[in-house]
């Protein structure tokens, strides 16, 4: 295991130093280092042996799922860290039965919690977070995948893309227009299931870290409006919160591939010898780790201090941005500086670090982009201002002013 004397930071409790440890122990008999060509029957594999072994309640919210009462922000960073050092498709796994049923965890009602949470927890059932589209991806309130109201059913229209888990989902929770305001203000989201008539998988999507991903087409599907989650024109309320919850362990899986990296960056600047001597022993090399372990330690400073504000009840739309955007873009650096060390073995095909460089690009675009977490950030800081301008008395004017 990487070094964990992060773990004695002030964020952590002793369930949750308890739980990193005995995950990590776990995942180095369970998880595969490497998966083959069949990759939905290894995703499908990961999810039933993470939900065997209970990791998996963690992902889903409510004590009758065997869950927390609350989603457990810093338990979840932390298993999707340890996951990542060990296996981006793990981590994958994982993730995507906690964002796909998180609109269910936080603003299901009893029934759509009692249905699907248990079977999502245990590993028994697949869920699918569909909110992107060919022309609505950070632009969610471009969205033009339709709901009407028919009765009491909801008739779905169009087109979602980029959709994790496409394809081997058992249900997806679709975000689609229903109109009752413009804009993002008009969108209803609803739990669609696998086989619905009107819900196909219009091609199946591969991208250079391999996982499942799909296009989904609705074509007058139809869904009863029990299935709906949350009140009519609040679905992007619904996404919003469920992306604040994992928009922080999408930075915490860059920060476990991130130390990856770096486990593989020492253990070859320290094995490695050149000129007779180790590359370690060259100042070049002994810069560019001493960077790396920086950015590593500073990504976990500001992804656990999301965590812990929002395990706090503290709303962390800033704070979840900036850790985001410092982890994924950090974890891109040291991993790039991994590859170099290793030199010619770093681009081959199958090598641990070469593998981190195709897994670490897409977390800089999905869930929010890293640009997108920058307006985020700077709407935030402006907002800040704002209030506090609003606060402060006015300025004197230059007559009333006192003489110099």
């Amino acid at each position: 295991m990487s070094d964990i004397r992060y773990l004695d930071w002030p964020f952590f409790e002793e369930r949750h130093r308890r739980l990193a440890r005995e995950l990590d122990a776990w995942a180095k008999d369970h998880v595969p280092q490497h998966h083959g060509a069949d990759v939905d029957a290894q995703c499908r594999a990961l999810v039933r042996a993470l939900g065997a072994d209970g990791w998996l309640k963690h992902a889903v919210a409510g004590l009758p799922h065997g869950a927390q009462d609350q989603v457990d922000t810093r338990a979840i960073c932390l298993i999707r860290e340890t996951l990542a050092r060990h296996s981006g498709l793990a981590d994958f796994a994982f993730a995507m039965q906690g964002l796909g049923s998180g609109a269910i965890s936080l603003q299901g009602t009893p029934a759509q919690r009692d249905r699907y949470l248990s079977k999502v927890g245990r590993g028994e059932a697949i869920p699918a977070f569909a909110l992107s589209e060919p022309e609505a991806g950070s632009d969610v309130g471009a969205m033009q995948c339709s709901a009407r109201i028919e009765g009491d059913e909801a008739v779905i229209d169009g087109e979602k893309t980029w959709i994790s888990n496409g394809g081997i989902a058992d249900f997806y929770v679709v975000f689609a227009r229903t109109g009752e305001a413009a804009g993002s203000r008009g969108i209803s989201a609803f739990i669609v299931e696998a086989g619905t008539p009107g819900l196909e998988i219009a091609r199946r999507i591969d991208v250079i870290a391999p996982h499942p991903l799909a296009q989904l087409r609705f074509s007058g599907c139809r869904v009863p409006l029990a299935q709906r989650i949350g009140e009519p024109g609040e679905g992007f309320k619904v996404a919003m919160r469920t992306l604040d919850v994992f928009r922080t362990s999408v930075a915490a899986a860059a920060l476990g591939f991130a130390r990856r990296a770096l486990d593989e960056a020492l253990h070859r600047a320290t094995t490695r010898r050149m000129f007779n001597q180790t590359l370690a022993d060259f100042q070049l090399t002994q810069a560019k780790l001493a960077q790396m372990a920086t950015t590593v330690d500073s990504s976990a400073l500001l992804v656990y201090r999301a965590a812990w504000l929002r395990d706090q009840g503290r709303t962390i739309t800033r704070e979840a941005a900036m850790a985001k955007l410092t982890a994924t873009e950090g974890a891109q650096q040291v991993i790039d500086a991994a590859v170099q060390i290793w030199g010619g073995l770093g681009v081959a095909s199958g090598v641990t670090v070469e593998r981190l460089y195709r897994e670490i690009r897409s977390l800089r675009i999905y869930e929010g982009a890293s640009e997108v977490q920058q307006l985020i950030i700077a709407r935030e800081l402006l907002k800040d201002i704002t209030a506090t301008s609003r606060d402060r008395p006015s300025a004197a004017s230059p007559t009333d002013q006192e003489p110099i």
